[in-house]
């Protein structure tokens, strides 16, 4: 009778250990979600910004179209993304194609003057700041669940209910040029 009370026991602290690991495990997979919500109302943001400042640079950059259309295009994929992944991958695309128009402007000075465009310009510098905040935030709740995931004894439970390594909001090779803080020329 007392080995059994004793066997019960520690298989009762077995089960308690699993769905307390399971628990963390779900509250951090819930946290990294959450935390790309965030970031997520930050892009929406900055996309609807997009067409105003691609409005306000049409007149004066007539040569210059096709980075017009790389802007679109990259918006509108980026807009169509579903999965987390999916809008990393666009969201980066899209960095990298407004970093192609900061590039161009430079070269329109009448642009560069215009109260309109400056407005937009800090307008989305400001959306730059909020998403880089809001993406460190979420790269920091993505790490805890990737050492969550791999880490003894919650790695075993995470194989078990399919918890996986999940992949950080990285900027790729354009990486130290958007971490800077963005500059406003006049």
């Amino acid at each position: 009778m007392g080995a059994l009370l004793v066997i019960l026991g520690i298989l009762v602290l077995f089960v308690l250990m699993v769905v307390s690991l399971y628990n963390r495990l779900v509250r951090l997979r819930n946290n990294r979600e959450q935390a790309f919500a965030d970031v997520d109302v930050q892009l929406r943001q900055r996309h609807d910004l997009i067409p105003q400042l691609v409005e306000a640079v049409k007149g004066y950059m007539i040569h210059e179209r096709g980075v017009l259309t790389e802007i679109t295009n990259a918006r509108a994929n980026a807009m169509k993304a579903s999965t987390i992944n999916e809008k990393i991958v666009a969201e980066t695309r899209l960095s990298t194609a407004l970093d192609g128009l900061k590039v161009s402007v430079e070269a329109y000075p009448d642009l560069k003057a215009s109260q309109n465009f400056l407005d937009l310009q800090n307008e989305i510098s400001d959306i730059e700041n909020k998403i880089a905040a809001a993406r460190r935030f979420f790269n920091s709740a993505t790490k805890e669940l990737n050492v969550a995931t791999e880490i003894f004894p919650s790695n075993l439970i995470a194989t078990l209910f399919s918890f996986k390594r999940e992949p950080m909001f990285e900027l790729g090779e354009n990486r130290a040029v958007i971490e800077e803080p963005p500059q406003i020329k006049f």
